[in-house]
């Protein structure tokens, strides 16, 4: 499937930014069931510093923000063919070993709410695989989809203890889970196409977890599936910190609107 996508973020600021860094992880990756055609991104008020590539193998474009600025426009726009892999990336890739997919960051550590779910889970003749579905079926029954409830901040136990958040707190629970038992578990940020609507607020996130035989398999707990053509992969890690599209520093000002605009659909082939 042949994937358009337009992804434009807004930031203004209360009062003129004296020095800002932002760094982006908005470039789709190349890899197992996806191809990119083009990629641009442009910039209002920013200008492109460096690309380069981090430890989990994601493409980091640097941008400084131009003094004085009062508002700062990322706009990303491309095209990028995927197919169907049943959600399987594959083997093991990148400069971290797989060993340090399994230690829990400050946003995936286990309290007695994870320690909870991960028992009622757990069986002695359950194939890795096995578990790691039951677990996508029970976090997305216990967690409640809901915007505004959550944040950047908030960790894997808070989202279960209030049962309610978003893709970003069940990909969270899911790792910090599988990571108990031993599996090895990362983040995924991109882009899905929705069946009912082009026009998108936000990026979304799932997860991934590595499987004896398949290597790296993915699961979109919000949504109770494995990813398919609709997903675009564009940045991973051991958490959101790790993969998300744009962090940075700024000096001099303060953010006061955010606004994110994502487009995917399907692209008609040309006769």
């Amino acid at each position: 499937m042949r994937l358009s996508i337009s992804h434009t973020t807004r930031y203004r600021f209360d009062q003129p930014v004296s020095h800002a860094l932002q760094r982006l992880r908005l470039t789709p990756k190349a890899t197992q069931g996806q191809t990119i055609h083009d990629w641009q991104m442009d910039f209002t008020n920013a200008a492109q510093e460096l690309e380069y590539e981090d430890q989990h193998h994601n493409h980091v474009t640097l941008v400084a923000l131009e003094p004085g600025a009062t508002e700062v426009v990322i706009t990303c726009h491309g095209v990028v063919e995927t197919n169907d892999k049943a959600g399987i990336i594959g083997r093991h890739a990148g400069h971290l070993p797989l060993w340090s997919f399994v230690g829990q960051t400050d946003l995936t550590r286990a309290g007695p709410r994870l320690r909870y779910l991960v028992r009622g889970l757990e069986a002695p003749d359950r194939s890795r695989l096995d578990f790691l579905h039951a677990l996508s079926d029970e976090i997305r029954r216990q967690v409640v989809y809901a915007t505004g409830t959550t944040g950047v901040r908030t960790t894997a136990e808070q989202a279960l203890e209030a049962a309610t958040g978003v893709c970003q707190d069940h990909s969270h629970i899911f790792i910090a889970a599988a990571r108990m038992t031993g599996i090895p578990a990362r983040y995924v940020s991109g882009y899905l196409m929705m069946n009912d609507r082009i026009d998108q607020e936000a990026t979304h996130a799932w997860a991934e977890a590595h499987v004896d035989g398949l290597g790296w398999v993915g699961f979109d707990v919000s949504n109770g599936i494995s990813p398919d053509t609709r997903y675009v992969r564009v940045a991973t890690g051991r958490d959101y910190r790790d993969a998300a599209p744009i962090t940075g520093i700024s000096y001099g000002a303060a953010t006061e609107d955010l606004n994110v605009v994502v487009a995917v659909e399907q692209q008609q082939q040309q006769q």
